[in-house]
């Protein structure tokens, strides 16, 4: 884990400034406010990738049979500002990438934008066209302390653990670790599927939850290749040894997703981008040359993040095009405690939809 010391000077006035506005809000200085219909919170207390769309896409999953679901996020590097509803015209550039890749894969539920969370939960509770939803899962909403969600759900990414890590900018912590005090559930994720119950109840002892938290552990499981433009899903496993593989990713840690594919293949090209790059005729362009420079057979994967980009972006080749795959990936939680964080879920659901 990288941890720039130099800068620790700096982290303790960007700390302090944080703990003073977390004071407010404890104090009823700063105002958080509650609303009548079910409110889940999913987000982390660092930057950069701990797995929230696909944990939010698995509760959109386990929810979206039983209530109108709507997802609100703050559309990450959207050019478009305010409230912003999604439908099946959206683009990433309207929305930001990850409410498209949910807005595509779940297209019957609610997706919206706002980076005022309390004016985006007015709008879906009192539009005409959104008022029916009863229930909404807030995306990367831990620090957006205005709402006061009936469920606060912690990430914590196993390889970059929180009680290892710093505060900006010399670590990735956006806030002291003390802020974990205000989740409900905690859940390690990018957890090694071969993690024993020893090392996890090493994490446990060092994360010191309250009595009331609920510890969990989760791994991100990775499905078949789906072509992005045309063509037949392909199980990863049917890659052979000697297939050349690009990959294409701008996300924050795409480390696992490579070492997924080189179980396959050891000739991978990786070409990595910013996390939520937008592509530009010259990547396009150096995504074409290299494709184009590798030898047969070949194929291009990319994360769903990517895609929704990429789709939506002209110049890729002829030759690529049939050729590019999106590797998708879903939470799996490990003990067998599916059941029960489902039943924590369904239980505080079915209450407030009682009140």
């Amino acid at each position: 884990m990288k941890i720039n010391r130099w800068l620790l000077p700096v982290s303790w006035t960007y700390g302090l400034g944080v703990w003073v506005r977390n004071e407010f809000f404890n104090y009823g200085l700063l105002h958080c406010r509650g609303y009548d219909v079910p409110v889940i919170s999913v987000g982390n207390i660092t930057v950069g990738g701990t797995g929230k769309t696909p944990h939010v896409e698995y509760l959109i999953r386990l929810l979206k049979d039983r209530y109108k679901v709507a997802v609100l996020s703050r559309g990450y590097k959207r050019r478009t500002k305010g409230y912003v509803l999604a439908n099946l015209q959206s683009t990433a550039q309207d929305i930001g990438d990850e409410p498209y890749q949910m807005k595509v894969k779940f297209p019957k539920i609610t997706v919206a934008v706002d980076g005022d969370r309390c004016e985006g939960i007015q709008h879906l509770c009192q539009d005409p066209i959104t008022r029916g939803v009863n229930i909404i899962l807030l995306d990367d909403a831990y620090q957006h302390r205005y709402v006061r969600p009936n469920l606060n759900i912690l990430l914590v990414d196993y390889n970059r653990p929180i009680f290892s890590d710093k505060l900006l900018p010399a670590g990735r912590l956006r806030e002291q670790t003390s802020g974990k005090k205000r989740a409900d559930i905690v859940i390690v994720t990018k957890c090694p599927s071969t993690i024993d119950m020893k090392e996890m109840q090493s994490i446990g002892k060092r994360l010191s939850l309250q009595e009331h938290q609920r510890l969990f552990f989760s791994t991100m499981v990775y499905q078949e290749l789906q072509p992005m433009f045309c063509g037949e899903n392909r199980p990863l496993e049917t890659i052979h040894t000697e297939e050349q593989i690009m990959v294409i990713s701008g996300i924050a840690e795409p480390g696992p997703m490579i070492e997924e594919i080189q179980k396959q293949s050891k000739h991978v090209t990786h070409l990595s981008f910013g996390d939520h790059h937008h592509f530009t005729a010259d990547d396009i362009e150096r995504i074409n040359t290299t494709f184009e420079s590798l030898p047969y057979p070949k194929i291009a994967i990319t994360t769903e993040k990517d895609a929704a980009r990429l789709t939506t972006t002209d110049g890729l080749s002829d030759t690529l095009r049939p050729c590019i795959f999106i590797l998708p990936i879903e939470v799996k939680f490990l003990q067998g405690k599916a059941e029960q964080f489902n039943k924590m879920i369904l239980e505080l659901t079915s209450k407030q939809g009682d009140k």
